[in-house]
Parts: C-alpha cells; structure tokens; sequence
C-alpha cells in the first residue's frame, strides 16, 4: 500500500496539545506536508515557538490559544479557524493530561481534569470537527492519540484515572465509526496508541513513580515523537477506501 498526503496538502488541520511532545512533532509534520495547522493549546507562549521553528515550511502554522476543558473556547477556535483559515480537513486529537494521584486517597479534581481533558475534551472537539466536515462534505479524517494503556492497564504505580480515560478512547474510536456508518459519512477516525515515548509529558503532569518504577521507565526502549508524527502521517496517507481502525507502536524491545 503506497500512501500520498497529496489530497491534504492546502487542507486545514487541527491539533490539538500542540505546544510541545508528540502534539508539537504531527504539526511540524503537517505543516512541511504543506497543510494549514491550527495548533490548539492553552499555553500558547509555546505554541508560538512552534510556530517559529516551522515558519520557513511548505505549509502554515497558527497558533491558537485553547482550554480543551472549555467548550465555549473550543467553539470559539473552530469558529475562528473556519473563518481565518478554511473548513477542517483533519482533527488531530493530542491534549492530554496525567494528574499526580491515585485511586485509593485520590483527588476528586485532578480525576475531573483528566476525564475533561482526555475524553470530554476530545468528544467536543470531534463533534466540532465533524459538524464542520459534514457541512462541507468533507471526507476527512479524525485521529485519535491514544496509548497502549487504552489498551492494557500497566503495573505503574501513579496512573490513577488515566488508563480509564484511555480505554474510553478506544471505545469511543470505535463508537465513531459506527455511528458515520449510520450517517452514510465518509469520515475516517483512527486510534494512534503509542507505547513508551521519550517526552515530558510526565514531568508536564507532575507525575509521580516510586524510585524503582522510574528507573524501569527510565532505563526501558523509548519511541521518539517523530516516530508518532510518522505514524500520524502514514495512516492519513492512505487511499480513501483504507481506513486504518488502530495503529499500536511501540518501540522495539518494549516489555510493558
């Protein structure tokens, strides 16, 4: 299978997270395909440095300060970016949170701040997208940045709530699917499930593990996010009529 990211080169993206980590890699990626990235996130002082490092690319990239907590602000960056940039192509979904606590003396608004950013964020944000497509009769492409605790609870200590929210997502990936099947839209959605990737993503997060656990993280194979954004781009560079339902990478040697 031979893919091109011809159909979507002056196309509008979206992703969202996109100040640092794997959300920064897919918008440099996009943007040197030749796409016009709106880059969601509500640290946007960052966003603005990816914007610099990519201002000499084939494409655009324009930042766009967000709180995917919020659903007023998330209508407003779609509104804004359908009327400045053109209807969206593709959503790529990327915020993500993990809070420093747990199950057994949790923290009632750090669970609520993960569900709203890794799930309710990610539903709004679909639902936006997809109005947008439907309208427009857009054939895109929704992609989900899951991870391989979607799909497995790991034997971390600290992870709380987040596989939860993980597994939701790829329950809701699937949920999707069916539901543009029984809408007739020709609408593509993917589950991206990274394992082990080398960002600071835990740090971001305040994240916490016990001394043996990080030094098993630490010490353990590790993707790149380049490696991610890769995959991003090989499963929206397939024909219209592949549809690549899950993509799990992990980087080799990974033992999780």
């Amino acid at each position: 299978m031979v893919g091109s990211m011809d159909r979507w080169r002056g196309k509008v993206a979206i992703v969202t997270g996109a100040n640092s980590g794997i959300g920064a890699a897919i918008a440099r990626q996009l943007v040197d395909q030749g796409l016009k990235v709106a880059g969601f996130d509500r640290q946007c002082e960052y966003i603005e440095q990816v914007a610099k490092r990519v201002h000499d690319k084939k494409g655009q990239f324009h930042a766009v300060k967000v709180d995917i907590c919020k659903e007023d602000e998330i209508q407003e960056a779609f509104r804004w970016t359908c009327d400045n940039l053109g209807p969206v192509h593709i959503l790529i979904n990327c915020a993500g949170v993990l809070h420093n606590t747990t199950l057994w003396n949790g923290d009632v608004e750090k669970w609520k701040k993960t569900f709203d950013t890794n799930v309710i964020g990610l539903c709004i944000a679909t639902r936006e997208a997809v109005k947008i497509m439907k309208a427009e009769k857009i054939d895109g492409h929704i992609v989900h940045i899951n991870s391989i605790s979607g799909h497995v609870v790991l034997n971390v200590r600290g992870l709380n709530v987040y596989p939860a929210t993980k597994c939701a997502v790829t329950a809701l990936t699937e949920t999707l699917r069916q539901e543009f099947n029984h809408e007739g839209l020709k609408i593509k959605v993917t589950s991206v499930s990274p394992g082990n990737v080398d960002t600071g993503f835990t740090n971001d997060c305040n994240f916490r593990m016990d001394s043996k656990a990080a030094q098993e993280m630490m010490g353990a194979p590790k993707l790149r996010t380049q490696d991610v954004a890769d995959s991003v781009l090989y499963v929206l560079s397939t024909a219209p009529n592949v549809q690549i339902h899950e993509l799990t990478i992990r980087p080799t040697g990974e033992s999780f």
